[in-house]
């Protein structure tokens, strides 16, 4: 869902719905579900929710339900989110999990100041610390979507050598959403303002690059659930469409550096 008041400030900085304000009431229960349960294994966790039922965009039961928490183990994560998604599944499609630690937040890594803008932007604190220490917006450039986006180079080498037991449909809207979050980038940085929303970025880009029209619609199609993806498919749009966009953020953003060891 795109987020109605997502862009940019008059001074630069990112601007987003995201309030505690605009969650529906229908689905407060599910954030005080995920609440209890989490603090069930992680007393200390801070829990912050994110995504379309922070801007009030949820539909019911079609959207998922986003929760981000810093300092739930990974393991957890995954069995609150299965248990909840099944107790919950007239209400949204899905309560996903995500767990993080502290340690993500800091430093002066690309991955660190992304989630660093990603938390002060777009996450509403529910309880527990509230970890984002940010006492400003931050600027909707390049190194923003860098920090957004710039790991496409390695979520790309990772696709290429997927599990050939994957689920192509699953694995085909996994690889469109990231994808697209990173074409969105690339269409931020080129006309000077920011957006996360697939849909906008993708006709854009089109708009500037028609030759990726046809592809990035299919990628639209899988992101969305109106096309399922299968393997063939998904092999082609690894090795072109997305070869396509990883390349053009190398070069117009730049990626995350990989550390060597």
């Amino acid at each position: 869902m795109a987020d109605p008041g997502e862009g940019l400030n008059p001074d630069g900085t990112i601007r987003s719905s995201a309030s505690i304000d605009t969650i529906p009431d229908r689905f407060r229960p599910v954030l005080d579900a995920a609440g209890k349960a989490i603090r069930v294994s992680a007393p200390s966790a801070s829990i912050y929710a994110y995504g379309s039922v922070t801007t009030g965009e949820a539909t019911s039961p079609g959207s998922d339900v986003d929760i981000l928490t810093i300092g739930l183990d990974g393991v957890s994560a995954a069995q609150i989110s299965a248990q909840l998604s099944a107790q919950f599944r007239d209400l949204c499609r899905a309560v996903e999990i995500a767990a993080a630690s502290p340690s993500d937040l800091a430093g002066d890594s690309d991955e660190a100041y992304g989630f660093r803008i990603f938390l002060h932007h777009y996450c509403v604190h529910l309880s527990g610390a509230d970890l984002d220490t940010a006492t400003m917006g931050f600027q909707g450039d390049r190194r923003a979507a860098r920090g957004f986006n710039g790991d496409i180079g390695d979520h790309h080498a990772r696709w290429r050598h997927r599990d050939g037991s994957t689920d192509p449909a699953e694995f085909g809207r996994r690889i469109a959403r990231k994808t697209l979050l990173a074409v969105a980038g690339l269409a931020s940085v080129h006309d000077a303002t920011w957006t996360t929303d697939r849909r906008r970025a993708a006709r854009r880009w089109s708009e500037l690059h028609p030759s990726l029209r046809n592809e990035l619609d299919e990628l639209l199609a899988w992101a969305d659930g109106t096309v399922y993806a299968h393997s063939v498919a998904v092999d082609r749009s690894i090795n072109g469409i997305i070869a396509k966009i990883v390349d053009q953020f190398a070069s117009d953003i730049g990626l995350w550096i990989t550390p060597t060891s």
